[in-house]
């Protein structure tokens, strides 16, 4: 087995995300884990700078985790991503009209998507922040319209998948991670798995 693995595979690694996309992306690292969902309020401070939100996020996410009642090695790995444009968070869309207004914004720009991670033990906790710039090209309305009534995207900020349909047809490029626009920076993600256990 690859060293960094065996030595992971000694912590119990709790993922608090009812993402499906998230335990994809954390199943290919062939990292074993379970998954703890608790409801978690997610507003935060107007005053936090927009870039410091899902880093903030991420740690209140792993408050509602109660480590006293697990193993004792045990990392708690919680996420929260947002979609930036013009020095505004796009939310999940509420309605189909939603959905299509937000992706009318996005057509032809360029848009930032941050990840923010927390993993956290009994002992200490390490959060960090993953930035992304995506390239849409030009959007027809029936591009948008096909997208939006076949996938449904109302469980994603932004109102797209990068991983479906629109992801394929619509993002000219990427700087950054491609993962992170899915929802989890997994080579970072990776890295400081590692550091958090040798440290």
């Amino acid at each position: 087995m690859n060293l960094k693995l065996r030595t992971l595979s000694k912590y119990n690694l709790i993922l608090a995300s009812r993402s499906p996309r998230r335990q994809a992306l954390l199943r290919g690292l062939d990292l074993d884990f379970q998954v703890v969902v608790k409801n978690t309020d997610e507003s935060f401070p107007p005053e936090i700078p927009i870039q410091d939100v899902p880093e903030f996020l991420s740690r209140k996410k792993a408050e509602s985790i109660n480590l006293q009642k697990k193993p004792k090695k045990t990392i708690v790995i919680t996420a929260d991503t947002v979609v930036i444009l013009d020095e505004a968070i796009i939310e999940k869309p509420a309605s189909e009209q939603e959905a299509k207004e937000m992706l009318w914004k996005l057509s032809g720009r360029q848009h930032t998507v941050i990840t923010g991670v927390c993993l956290t033990s009994l002992e200490k906790q390490v959060s960090f922040s993953s930035v992304s710039q995506v390239y849409f090209k030009n959007l027809s309305e029936d591009d948008i319209k096909y997208y939006v009534e076949k996938y449904q995207p109302y469980d994603k900020a932004g109102s797209y998948g990068i991983q479906e349909w629109i992801g394929y047809v619509a993002i000219e490029r990427i700087e950054g991670s491609f993962y992170n626009v899915m929802g989890l920076p997994t080579q970072r993600l990776f890295e400081e798995l590692v550091k958090f256990v040798e440290n």
